[in-house]
C-alpha cells in the first residue's frame, strides 16, 4: 500500500471489488461515447457485454489487481499480469516481463493523476518482484491521445497491431532494478 501527495491510497484488490472495478469501465464506456469514441469499447457497458463480467472476475482472482482509492472510494483499477492476454496478437517479450492487463479511472476523479499513480505503482511492484520490463497495451486510434498518455507515464512505443480492426499498440518502461 502506498500514499500519494494527492491522498490517493492503492491497495490489493479482491473479487470483491469487481462490482466497482465494472462501474468504472461501464463510466468510461460512456464518457467514451459522450466524447464520439466509439470505436475503442464500443457502446455496449461493459457489464453488459458477453463475457465482461466473467473477465473482469477472473482479473481479480486470477490475475494481481490493485484498487486505487481517495477517502476509501474506488476511484481506479490496475490489473498486473506476466504477460499480455492470449487473445492478444502481441509477441511475448522474450524475458521476463510484467504487464498491464487493465488501467481504468473513474471518470468523476479525472485529472487528480488516478492513472499516473497506479502506473507508477505498477513500476514499483515491478521493480520489488525484480523484473526489468513493463509493458501495456492500448487502442491506437483516435488523435492517439491513449499512446501520449503512456508516453507521459514513462513508456515507449514498441510495437503496433491490429486485433481485427482495433488497432493497437505495444509500450513498454525499463525498470531500474536494485541489485
Amino acid at each position: 500500500m502506498n500514499d500519494t501527495t494527492l491522498g490517493i491510497r492503492i491497495r490489493p484488490g479482491s473479487l470483491a471489488d469487481a462490482p466497482a472495478v465494472l462501474d468504472m469501465l461501464d463510466a468510461a464506456v460512456a464518457w467514451m461515447n459522450a466524447r464520439g469514441n466509439t470505436e475503442q469499447w464500443g457502446t455496449t457497458p461493459y457489464s453488459q457485454k458477453p463475457g465482461g463480467v466473467a473477465r473482469v472476475e477472473r482479473y481479480t482472482t486470477e490475475n494481481t489487481p490493485y484498487i486505487a482509492e481517495l477517502d476509501g472510494t474506488p476511484v481506479g483499477a490496475l490489473v498486473l499480469d506476466s504477460g499480455p492476454s492470449p487473445a492478444m496478437p502481441i509477441a511475448p517479450a522474450g524475458e521476463p516481463e510484467r504487464y498491464v492487463r487493465l488501467l481504468v479511472s473513474d471518470r468523476r476523479y479525472a485529472g487528480l493523476g488516478v492513472g499516473a499513480a497506479l502506473l507508477a505503482h505498477a513500476a514499483e511492484e515491478t521493480r520489488r518482484a525484480g523484473v526489468e520490463l513493463l509493458r501495456v497495451d492500448c487502442w491506437a486510434g483516435g488523435g492517439g491521445e491513449l499512446v501520449a498518455f503512456y508516453e507521459r507515464n514513462g513508456f515507449t512505443p514498441t510495437e503496433r497491431f491490429l486485433s481485427d480492426a482495433w488497432p493497437g499498440q505495444v509500450l513498454a518502461r525499463r525498470i531500474g532494478v536494485s541489485p
